[in-house]
């Protein structure tokens, strides 16, 4: 009988750790609401006005939160990679994909050299903000 029960304890208790949400699942807030596609509206560091640095096109990011993957333009090449995120936490450094096109002005080395500064996220009102310690260094807002 008391086989039995341990039994079910530990049965019970295997179920009930594969169901429990970890960091980086779908729930409710942080990850669940990264999914879909942002625009950059602000980046810190340049002397130069956001419109000078993206006078054509601003740079976008798409995080499929499903498949783990993220993608986006830099205003000029495409790139794609791995989504590395948690509910507050994300990750730019891991290696990614990029188109090599030549691009004029300094538009797209600042945004990947900010996107790399990144350590974590916060979003409030379909706004992104990109932080770097306390300090928001990006911000997108959903399109």
């Amino acid at each position: 009988m008391k086989r039995i029960i341990i039994l079910a304890i530990v049965v019970t208790s295997t179920f009930a750790a594969c169901t429990t949400l970890k960091p980086g699942s779908i729930g409710n807030g942080g990850l669940s609401e990264l999914g879909g596609t942002w625009e950059l509206n602000y980046i810190s560091g340049p002397r130069i006005a956001f419109n000078g640095l993206y006078p054509a096109k601003k740079p976008t990011l798409t995080f499929d939160i499903t498949n783990k993957k993220f993608s986006g333009n830099n205003s000029c090449n495409s790139f794609s990679g791995t989504l590395v995120a948690d509910d507050s936490m994300i990750n730019f450094t891991h290696p990614m994909a990029m188109t090599k096109m030549a691009c004029p002005g300094e538009g797209e080395a600042t945004f990947m050299e900010m996107l790399k500064k990144t350590s974590s996220y916060s979003i409030s009102d379909s706004t992104l903000n990109f932080m770097m310690g306390d300090i928001a260094i990006m911000r997108f807002r959903k399109i």
